[in-house]
């Protein structure tokens, strides 16, 4: 538990409800874990999708046992991890809007949901977006296909520094990546590009992120580097991290999250490259911040895992954010409320390496959680942290709180 010395105060006011005490909620996104197949993944190409479930089974059983004593394993049955006998609560969460990437999930979670999905270009972009990269980059442009992440640098790196061109390449998802090799582009030029082809591209092709993707190494040996920034399209309405603002309630979030509302509704931004990054982050600010909300990505079981294939890798990476979960329960304080979830899947045995449209499994720790199951959108995560740290409801967002009646107790 957190000891009572003062702490710093927060970036903004005092909290306008009839708590004194700390209050704090934290909400953290395994990326790409998600939990069975939606009723319409068939349309995505996605039947039969169960990121999880697979997973465990190619792993022969996954060793997770702070999060199989949470419940994981009673969301849905799971190789090596048995349901618990006392879980909290848990179920899983489904999407109301079209897509399948972190910008929907993330955007749902906290109650902003797509009207109609951001345009994709399963055949690579058309002349106007790229005369568009070329003109604000000065260079010319590669690749131009959707493309898994690491094998556009090894298949294009060296062509990109015998002629400076950008690399440029897509998914099944809206996104615009511009990859280019820190010595040949130094990322500040790489950022400066993606921000203004961000705030250019036309309407009609107003895709869901523009991505800089920085890279460095020689030929044969390229890597990724940290210095990844995602240029999201801002929500075209108000979320319920704006709600909290409203109310007072400081928002931090760690790892890409502020990046995928564009800033909007966000106090402070952690970087959080790496799961290591993103775990320490979560860590600090459970061991220091008097009251508010967190909210985490972490990004490797998706970026480096998921999108290869790698049944090893994904699981590892699962393992240490199980350790680092233990932790965090020893954290809590009775009126800290911490939420497990996910954004979307990427199953590790579909015959692509894109995201997968599934079910977000839920695990959610408060006092007077019960051992409940609650299944339901994932708007209902945000609509819970609102009502969790303000003891308010509000009907112009999507969700319904599953901390209702259980978030002024005690």
């Amino acid at each position: 538990m957190l000891d009572n010395s003062p702490r710093a105060r927060t970036p903004r006011g005092e909290l306008p409800d009839r708590r004194d005490d700390v209050s704090r909620a934290c909400v953290v996104v395994l990326d790409a874990c998600g939990a069975g197949e939606l009723p319409d993944a068939r349309e995505y190409g996605d039947t039969g999708a169960n990121t999880l479930a697979h997973l465990a089974r190619a792993a022969r059983g996954l060793r997770l046992p702070t999060l199989q004593r949470l419940g994981l394993g009673s969301i849905l049955p799971l190789e090596g991890v048995p349901p618990a006998g006392a879980p909290v609560l848990h179920g899983r969460l489904h999407a109301l809007g079209p897509g399948k990437d972190s910008t929907a999930g993330h955007w749902e979670l906290m109650g902003v949901v797509q009207e109609r999905p951001f345009p994709t270009y399963p055949r690579g972009f058309p002349p106007e977006v790229v005369d568009l990269v070329v003109g604000v980059s000065g260079r010319e442009v590669i690749c131009n296909l959707p493309y898994n992440g690491i094998a556009a640098i090894d298949d294009f790196g060296a062509r990109h520094l015998e002629t400076g061109a950008l690399i440029v390449y897509t998914s099944q998802d809206s996104v615009l990546q511009i990859a280019a090799h820190e010595q040949l582009v130094e990322p500040g030029e790489l950022y400066s590009v993606c921000e203004t082809v961000r705030a250019s591209l036309p309407t009609a092709h107003a895709v869901g992120r523009v991505i800089a993707r920085p890279f460095a190494g020689a030929p044969g040996s390229f890597a990724r580097t940290d210095g990844r920034r995602d240029y999201a399209t801002a929500p075209p309405r108000r979320s319920y991290l704006n709600e909290l603002q409203d109310n007072g309630v400081p928002v931090h979030t760690v790892g890409k999250v502020g990046q995928l509302f564009a800033g909007s509704g966000v106090d402070v931004q952690h970087p959080g490259p790496t799961n290591a990054t993103a775990l320490h982050a979560t860590t600090a600010l459970l061991q220091t911040l008097e009251r508010g909300f967190v909210f985490t990505n972490l990004i490797e079981t998706d970026q480096v895992y998921g999108h290869r294939h790698d049944v090893d890798g994904f699981h590892r990476a699962l393992r240490e954010i199980d350790a680092f979960v233990g932790r965090w329960l020893e954290l809590l304080e009775p009126r800290d409320l911490l939420v497990l979830t996910a954004d979307h899947g990427c199953d590790v045995t579909m015959p692509h390496t894109d995201h997968t449209r599934e079910h977000a499994p839920l695990l959610a720790v408060f006092d007077g959680h019960s051992s409940a199951r609650h299944d339901g959108p994932l708007s209902d995560v945000g609509a819970s942290v609102l009502n969790w740290l303000t003891g308010r409801e509000t009907s112009a967002l999507p969700g319904q709180p599953f901390t209702r009646d259980r978030s002024l107790v005690g």
